[in-house]
């Protein structure tokens, strides 16, 4: 019975909100993933946001914001409650969009996980919001910068780089590494690294350190665990470097090429792309230091 006054409740907020879908300048929007959060921001719509997913975390403003569930598993109670006139979703996330459809609730399927999916939903974001103009803006702004970037790169020597996303904690198993064609691996290329796993058409493939001792790689990034709010960076940057200095037979360790990433916005595909290419070109042209 309380769960059918609830519903009862929710659908009387969505009739209240229309069914035409949504306005032209949306004056309370609901980001259901860190990516489209952190586009709404960077196209200046930050101060209509009324709701963020627990995950976003960036710009620091989101943190004080209600939280409608995880990435996974948004809660469309909590969305409704917010009397949103705008959700923006993922495409994937189609059980959530049959129960915002099912509510009247507005929303806007964006789709993102290459360099080119991050130009289309920042299109699609600034057309929803009303600030079309602001989204052709922010796509040249990013697309010169990282242009510029590549053109100092360009005639630089290219090192093969390792770049691992996941793995057992403090050990050097399970790993996760960037395989070609992912979005991490485009933006390696931009940054002036060349990926050093090329035998496999998975996007992020797990390896052994057997396969890694085997490729040899000029630099390992570690980025197997995102900076947490509170936490040290420099400790985590230190503590992911930890298990692979015993690995002597590795060229990457006896060349002090092995470094640590903690940045969020190495794996929130948005408008820090900019960001996340220094932070790897910093790395892999950075002069080569005993460890």
């Amino acid at each position: 019975m309380i769960r059918i006054r609830t519903w009862i409740a929710l659908a009387t907020v969505a009739v209240s909100l229309g069914l035409s879908g949504p306005p032209a300048q949306p004056t309370r929007i609901v980001s259901t993933f860190p990516s489209a959060t952190e586009t709404l921001f960077a196209l200046g719509a930050g101060d209509r946001v009324v709701g963020v997913s627990n995950y976003c975390r960036y710009p620091p403003a989101v943190l004080s914001l209600p939280k409608i569930g995880t990435y996974l598993k948004p809660d469309p109670e909590k969305i409704a409650l917010l009397r949103p006139d705008l959700v923006i979703l993922e495409r994937s996330a189609t059980i959530l969009a049959d129960r915002l459809s099912a509510l009247g609730i507005p929303f806007t399927e964006v789709k993102v996980g290459s360099l080119d999916e991050i130009y289309s939903m920042v299109v699609e974001i600034g057309r929803a919001v009303g600030l079309p103009d602001q989204a052709t803006t922010l796509n040249h702004d990013i697309q010169s910068r990282l242009a510029a970037i590549q053109a100092q790169t360009r005639d630089k020597s290219h090192p093969t780089v390792l770049v691992i996303v996941g793995r057992t904690p403090g050990e050097l198993t399970n790993l996760v590494a960037v395989g070609p064609g992912s979005y991490l691996a485009e933006l390696l290329e931009i940054a002036g690294g060349k990926n050093t796993l090329t035998e496999t058409a998975v996007l992020y493939p797990r390896i052994s350190l057997e396969t890694v001792v085997r490729l040899n790689p000029d630099i390992i990034l570690d980025a197997s665990m995102i900076n947490q709010p509170g936490e040290s960076t420099a400790g985590l940057e230190e503590g992911l470097k930890e298990p692979w200095l015993a690995h002597h037979e590795l060229s990457a360790v006896r060349k002090g090429m092995v470094f640590g990433l903690t940045s969020e916005c190495l794996v929130t595909p948005g408008p820090r792309v900019v960001e996340a290419v220094e932070l790897l070109r910093a790395r892999i042209h950075q002069k080569e230091q005993r460890p």
